[in-house]
Parts: structure tokens; C-alpha cells; sequence
């Protein structure tokens, strides 16, 4: 595999990502997994290994957020279509009254991408209420805009319904079931010498703490970032995506909301959306040669997953960018993850 070495030395010289964990794998094993580089190139070098625990960054909103929502579904706790202001206040106005739940996990709501709220406010009841009066910048299901606070929002319902911390909902339901034990919101102290370091915050580089901003002001548990997690975890998550919902025997979602959940929900032309996912579109990140079936996410922070059910397979891909750039170097790892993917897909059989 010296060509995908190579494409790993190429991105580290080029200050892309400091280094990276690859894994790829298959409904039954895992194929390929390598780490490539540095663990962190700020304080200091560290050298890589494929246990280093990443940030996800907004990979939080397919592995942590989106379950969290199919579980409810499959409870009968709520209905995808059901009104957001049946749950969280400040969605009874007369331009938002008629935001659904389908609507936040298609990123159809109308709501901004971001919210500068950070700044002003700092603990998660003070933020969240000023996240819920954030007023529409587009009518509702009439354009998609891709927003961390649709998935806030997702988070809030959550807790709302279960009455129940969001993380502990997750642990108990989702990560616990799937034995990924090293995935977690607010990571422990033992965990941080794994742990791949991210950008500064407040004068120190962040090792254990979110990096995204509105999720650090949330206490480090939200539904648009804050998970860490290693590529064996994430893994064993989407080995059970392709297996329709079952893990080692066991199940943890039914068939029926599996294909409901990652089956296209939305499109406009350019964009692919399923439930939470994007999907094989116009430029995707998952290169050129994936399925019209293939559904995944990326991450802020340099992390992406991409599943493809055709030709069973899942491409999970873990770096710390941010640790070399929070800026300079996203558009590089943007023309970076589908040249991998396009390699990685056209020698499945080399891998095994």
C-alpha cells in the first residue's frame, strides 16, 4: 500500500493534519486500520497510534444525536413530525411555530448555521435560551442550510422527552450496547494522554475539551459536537448500521428504522440528505467512486465517516487539523478526503 502511505506523507508534509488514524472495514471485520503521523504537533510532537482518541467535532450529530433521536422514534416517544415547540420554548412564534423535528435533522428549519451567542452568554441554560429565540434566516422547509443549532435543538428534545442527561441517554442506549468504550462526552482524566490535542482556547491548547465553541459554553455535552471516540468505536457503530441494526446478535435498532434513517430525505438538486446524514453528492468528501447509497458526515476537526451499503463498506477517517490550523489548512483537507476515498474504494481488494 506504498501509494496510501504516501497520500498520508504528502498531507503531514503539507500541513494538513498533524496525523491520522485510517480504518476500513467491512458488515464483518475490519479491513485496514493504520494511524500516520503525529498524535499533536502543538505543545510538542507525539507520535500516533490507532488508539488515539479524536474530537469528532460534527460527527457528534450522526454518532451520538441521530441514534438519540431513532431511539425515541422507535419508542414511541415522539414522531419525526412532530412540532419543535411541543418540546422547546421559543419555537411558538408565528415563523417558527411550524419547524418539525424532520426539519432540524434535514437542516431544512431556517435556522443560521451558527450562533455568535457564546460570546455573550457561557452556561448551558443561559446559551440555550438565547439559542432558541435565534430568529429564522429562511423560511421554513424552503432551503437548506446546514446548522450546528438544528442539532442543539435536537439535543434539547432529548433531554426534554427522557428527562435525563443527553450523554447518560447515550451511554446507556447506544455506546454501552455497542461495547465502544472509549467514546464519551466530556472525556475522563486517565483518557487524556490519548487523546489527540486540538486548537487554543484561552491561552492553552485543548486536550479532553471540545473544540467546537458553542458546545465548550455548553459544559462540553451537546448535540452539534463533543464527542470523542477512537476508529475501533466508531466502528463497531457502523459495523451495526450495516448489519440493519444488529450487533454481535443483539439488537439496537430495527431494520425498519435503519433504512427509514439513512434512505435520502431531501434533496435539492446539489445536496443529498438523509436523517442526519449527508449522502453521495455533487463534490462529496466521499470521493467519486461511492454508491448514490452511501451515507456519511465529517467533522470540523478533520474526522469524516462514510458508509456505503452497496458494496459494504465503511471508510472512517480521524485527524486532529485543527491542531495544526483552525483555518489555513480546511480547504487542503476538503481536496484531501475524496482523493482518499477514490484510492481506498478502488483497492478494497488490496486492503484485505
Amino acid at each position: 500500500m506504498k501509494r496510501l502511505d504516501e497520500l498520508f506523507k504528502e498531507a503531514v508534509d503539507d500541513g494538513i493534519f498533524p496525523g491520522a488514524v485510517l480504518l476500513v472495514g467491512d458488515s464483518k471485520k475490519i479491513i485496514f486500520q493504520k494511524a500516520y503521523g503525529y498524535r499533536s504537533v502543538k505543545p510538542r510532537k507525539e507520535k500516533n497510534d490507532v488508539n488515539t482518541i479524536y474530537d469528532l467535532a460534527s460527527m457528534t450529530k450522526v454518532i451520538a444525536t441521530t441514534p438519540a433521536i431513532m431511539k425515541l422514534v422507535e419508542e414511541g416517544e415522539i414522531s419525526l413530525y412532530d412540532r419543535v415547540h411541543f418540546f422547546v420554548e421559543g419555537f411558538d412564534t408565528q415563523e417558527k411555530q411550524d419547524i418539525r423535528v424532520w426539519h432540524l435533522l434535514t437542516h431544512t428549519s431556517g435556522l443560521p448555521p451558527y450562533s455568535n451567542a457564546w460570546k455573550r452568554k457561557k452556561g448551558k441554560k443561559e446559551l440555550l435560551d438565547v439559542i432558541n429565540l435565534t430568529k429564522l434566516e429562511n423560511p421554513v422547509g424552503k432551503k437548506y442550510v446546514y446548522s450546528c443549532l438544528n442539532f442543539i435543538t435536537l439535543m434539547e428534545i432529548v433531554e426534554k422527552v427522557i428527562s435525563k442527561s443527553f450523554d447518560d441517554f447515550l451511554k446507556e442506549q447506544v455506546f454501552a450496547p455497542l461495547e465502544m468504550k472509549h467514546t464519551s462526552f466530556t472525556p475522563p482524566k486517565e483518557w487524556l494522554p490519548q487523546i489527540a490535542p486540538t486548537s487554543k482556547r484561552k491561552g492553552k491548547i485543548l486536550r479532553g475539551e471540545v473544540d467546537d465553541e458553542l458546545a465548550y459554553y455548553l459544559g462540553g455535552v451537546s448535540g452539534n459536537a463533543g464527542l470523542f471516540s477512537t476508529a475501533e468505536d466508531i466502528y463497531k457503530y457502523a459495523k451495526m448500521l450495516l448489519n440493519k441494526g444488529k450487533y454481535k446478535g443483539k439488537k439496537i435498532f430495527s431494520e425498519a428504522t435503519i433504512n427509514a434513517f439513512t434512505a435520502e430525505s431531501f434533496s435539492n438538486g446539489a445536496i443529498r440528505r438523509a436523517l442526519g446524514w449527508d449522502m453521495k453528492s455533487y463534490a462529496s468528501s466521499c470521493g467519486d467512486l461511492m454508491s448514490e447509497k452511501a451515507y456519511g458526515h465529517t467533522g470540523f476537526t478533520g474526522t469524516s465517516i462514510w458508509i456505503d451499503p452497496v458494496y459494504d463498506v465503511v471508510v472512517i477517517l480521524l485527524t486532529n487539523r485543527v491542531n495544526v490550523s483552525r483555518r489555513k489548512n480546511l480547504e487542503k483537507i476538503i481536496e484531501f478526503r475524496p482523493r482518499l476515498h477514490n484510492y481506498v474504494l478502488s483497492h478494497l481488494g488490496e486492503l484485505n
